[in-house]
């Protein structure tokens, strides 16, 4: 079990250290997200690993016609839909195979604070949170990596007695400036889609089969 006072490392680590497309992308999601280093990756990577091996094991059970497979995989989707990683319906296991890092790291709190214009910028967002500036449900939460539910979301506030409830704050951010960064969302997002859909295309030329539209 290990010495209690030192915990276990809750995410895996790369295979091999040196890689330098996978380094320069990691580096990429970093800076997107304002992570505080790469460990945050790997711990999203490690989350998605664990769920895309539950999704197919589930969907192996399934096959096999087992009852209780059918109850577990129905959890599993309703959990992601209540974490607003998958739609609250429509949603099967194939979707949870299509996911990335990406769609784990937006809903960290750091990304939703930002996302929903209570700062100027990612790395800002960051820093109100372990300042104790930022409300979920009505609590002081002091932690960026906080995953915040659906439910959730539209509680994520100034603290009350933080000075950023005060509209003249210099810090506080301008409407220009959330425009801006809705802009940058949308495009990023549209780039994150076409991306998708594009490694879709090409896992699918390499297996010899052949996609119909939307079907990405």
């Amino acid at each position: 079990m290990g010495d209690p006072k030192f915990s276990r490392r809750s995410y895996d680590t790369p295979s091999h250290p040196w890689q330098g497309e996978r380094i320069k992308k990691e580096v990429e999601v970093v800076r997107e997200f304002g992570l505080k280093n790469k460990t945050e990756v790997w711990k999203a990577q490690t989350i998605l690993r664990n769920f895309r091996k539950q999704s197919r094991e589930l969907q192996a059970r399934l096959r096999g016609g087992d009852a209780q497979a059918k109850i577990e995989a129905d959890a599993l989707i309703k959990k992601w839909s209540r974490m607003g990683l998958l739609p609250v319906t429509g949603s099967n296991l194939n979707d949870i195979l299509i996911l990335t890092e990406g769609n784990i790291l937006s809903r960290r709190l750091q990304t939703v604070v930002f996302d929903k214009g209570l700062a100027n910028t990612i790395k800002q967002a960051r820093q109100m949170i372990t300042h104790g500036h930022i409300h979920v449900n009505g609590h002081r939460v002091t932690v960026p990596g906080y995953i915040v539910t659906r439910e959730e979301e539209s509680s994520v506030v100034f603290n009350n007695v933080s000075p950023f409830t005060d509209d003249m704050h210099p810090m506080r951010i301008s409407a220009e400036q959330a425009a801006v960064n809705s802009a940058a969302k949308v495009e990023a997002k549209v780039k994150a889609e076409k991306t998708t859909a594009a490694k879709a295309k090409a896992d699918a030329d390499e297996a010899g089969i052949t996609l119909k539209d939307g079907e990405v």
